[in-house]
């Protein structure tokens, strides 16, 4: 898909990924709407993007309110007068524990954000996209969707659950000028593994390699410019998906080996 010119709505452009999509996008020459439940992260974005070619708008959303989705919808409608393209990035993660310790509220807002944010921000955009010449969806999945990660079990199913529906999507839309690509990031050095209160560390006590968010920003640009079906962001990422596919068993032991010194 061409960027220039085009129009893109981002979620979770207050920070990470997120962030660093809207900006790579507008260095690419593409407009772009900012949507993000921080405020002040949102104002962040648009500093950094100061002297960019595109044009930016920051909406301050919660995506797990389908009527504020709505007038979201209508808000960006009125800036741009279309859209072209939506980035669904906006996502949390929960604390490193195993299932039975997580306490209902975490999870049900784990699946709200992750999984129900995604879905009503398509459920408005969707009709939006398919009256464009060429429109693409892009929905953050995560690499825990391909291959379990003890300790993030629920988190890894919220995630699942995006993979299947954005799959689904896109068998949906063949045929159509909709493009649909699901986005698998391996460790990424966002702040939102801080978030849960744990850094990533592996057996022995080293950091995981993780890949820059400016990196990841520009992957995932550079998918949606090839139109890709899956977006693999990282060389864990593309490591693992290998090995889950060759030998899921070994691979998912392998891991859960790993994951043992941060539960």
């Amino acid at each position: 898909m061409q960027i220039r010119d085009k129009v893109f709505v981002v979620t979770g452009g207050g920070n990470g990924m997120g962030r660093q999509v809207a900006l790579e996008l507008m260095r690419r020459g593409a407009h772009v709407a900012a949507v993000d439940l921080n405020k002040v992260g949102l104002a962040e974005t648009q500093q950094l993007a100061q002297g960019a070619k595109g044009l930016l708008t920051v909406h301050v959303v919660n995506v797990t309110d389908r009527a504020a989705v709505a007038e979201l919808r209508d808000e960006v409608l009125s800036q741009h007068t279309h859209v072209d393209g939506v980035v669904n990035i906006a996502g949390i993660i929960h604390a490193f524990a195993e299932f039975e310790e997580l306490p209902a509220e975490v999870m049900e807002r784990v699946i709200n954000v992750n999984f129900w944010g995604t879905v009503n921000v398509c459920r408005e955009f969707l009709p939006v996209l398919k009256s464009r010449p060429a429109s693409a969806l892009v929905n953050m999945s995560s690499l825990s969707a391909l291959i379990p990660f003890a300790g993030q079990a629920f988190y890894g199913a919220s995630k699942g659950a995006v993979k299947q529906f954005s799959e689904g999507l896109y068998a949906e839309a063949l045929g159509s000028t909709l493009a649909v690509s699901t986005i698998f990031p391996g460790n990424i050095s966002t702040n939102l593994t801080g978030n849960s209160g744990v850094a990533m560390i592996d057996a022995k006590g080293k950091k995981v390699r993780s890949t820059t968010p400016e990196d990841a920003g520009r992957a995932i640009v550079e998918g949606i410019v090839k139109g890709k079906f899956r977006i693999l962001v990282g060389r864990d990422a593309l490591l693992l998906d290998r090995l889950v596919r060759l030998a899921p068993r070994w691979a998912t032991g392998m891991v859960a080996k790993q994951m043992k010194s941060v539960l």
